[in-house]
């Protein structure tokens, strides 16, 4: 291993050797065995879920009954309800620590500081005989985060060295919201509404300087924490406040007393939904099942990437061993990732299919034909290359 320092930057070249990347990659196969099932799992879990949940939604829809906000009727409790008003709240949310108070649903505190950040950039090399040789570039620039960064686990902490953040980002729900005679759960309301800037004030910048003992200053309605806000240095902070004000809100959730709590349905799941303004409750069931559908895909996406990975990782040997003429080993693993590909859409429709047969068949049924189909095309795409290589 070498290393090579410079303003900033520090570069480090490995060489693995031919035997060693063939050990790496015979254990990743043993990842990618384990890597196969857990896809499979998750794509036919999220089609059970996708499901229950579309028909809990389908089944609040339909029996969901609207009340005033004005009473809670104990004849209603259990029962899934919608109710729409103008939230209130047991009093002022604040942030004491920076004096800040305000009548507002939430409250919420955004902190950054100007750190130093380690850049990773990797370049690998394939060397005649199977080697290999990785060249990692260490560069460290200075920008604002939002988190801490530890300056110890860098590759070069010597010059890089951030302080400790003294505040961090935070969020405050306000004391016993209520929607008319309802009291509102806070898990409801960390989602809810859109957050404004409330701004900060020099009587805020002056207390935070008489404590830090560091120079504070309000710009823009943003409390600066350093000498000169066109120069920040490292261990410089900036304070924002964002606040959810007080506005109608409607809701769709079981009523629980005086309450509101989450309504279970015969598929069990549970229906609990708020929104900011007056809206009707077949827009928010509409909205939820948008929101289904849009995670259903992303879970979709997740499992197909898991099960290539996982062929890949499997076929992965195969590219190592013939490294030993880099561009054969190069050849072997464009074959390896097509093998890959072709595996995964024949294997993921069909899991996903028999995720639908276990509970839709008609709709599983044709999810079967559209995957045989995909896999039909992409072996007869592969014969027809091969004649092509072997004319060339």
């Amino acid at each position: 291993m070498e290393e090579e320092r410079g303003p900033d930057q520090v570069t480090e070249v490995t060489n693995t050797s031919w035997f060693q990347r063939i050990g790496q990659a015979f254990a990743g196969v043993l990842v990618g065995f384990l890597l196969i099932p857990v896809s499979i799992v998750v794509l036919f879990w999220n089609e059970g879920r996708a499901i229950k949940t579309a028909r809990g939604l389908d089944e609040g829809a339909g029996i969901v009954r609207s009340v005033s906000a004005e009473r809670a009727d104990p004849s209603n409790d259990g029962k899934l309800v919608y109710v729409t008003g103008m939230l209130s709240t047991g009093g002022p949310v604040a942030d004491p620590e920076f004096g800040v108070r305000t009548s507002a649903v939430r409250l919420s505190r955004h902190v950054e500081m100007y750190v130093w950040k380690e850049e990773t950039q990797t370049e690998t090399r394939t060397k005649l005989g199977g080697g290999e040789e990785r060249t990692t570039t260490y560069k460290y620039v200075r920008d604002w985060s939002d988190k801490p960064v530890d300056s110890a686990k860098f590759k070069e902490p010597r010059g890089h060295t951030n302080p400790l953040m003294t505040y961090q980002s935070r969020e405050t729900i306000a004391p016993g919201t209520r929607l008319g005679a309802f009291a509102i759960p806070d898990g409801m309301l960390r989602s809810f509404g859109e957050a404004k800037p409330l701004a900060a004030t020099d009587a805020q910048a002056g207390a935070l300087q008489i404590r830090i003992n560091k120079p504070v200053v309000a710009v823009d309605g943003v409390l600066y924490a350093g000498r000169d806000p066109s120069q920040p240095a490292v261990g410089d902070m900036k304070i924002s406040f964002l606040q959810v004000p007080l506005q109608v809100a409607s809701v769709v959730a079981a009523q629980a007393g005086t309450g509101f709590g989450p309504y279970v349905t015969g598929q069990g799941t549970s229906v609990q939904l708020i929104s900011a303004g007056a809206v009707p409750a077949a827009t928010m069931f509409q909205a939820a099942q948008a929101e289904n559908a849009t995670l259903t895909w992303i879970l979709r996406a997740v499992g197909v990437v898991l099960m290539f990975v996982g062929f890949g990782l499997i076929l992965r040997p195969l590219g190592v061993l013939g490294d030993v003429i880099p561009i054969l080993g190069d050849v072997i693993r464009a074959g390896a990732g097509f093998v890959g590909l072709l595996c995964t859409a024949a294997i993921a429709p069909l899991v996903i299919a028999f995720g639908w047969l276990w509970y839709r068949p008609l709709v599983g049924v044709a999810i079967i034909l559209v995957g045989g189909a995909t896999t039909y095309g992409l072996a007869r795409l592969l014969r027809q290359r091969r004649p092509r290589k072997a004319t060339a």
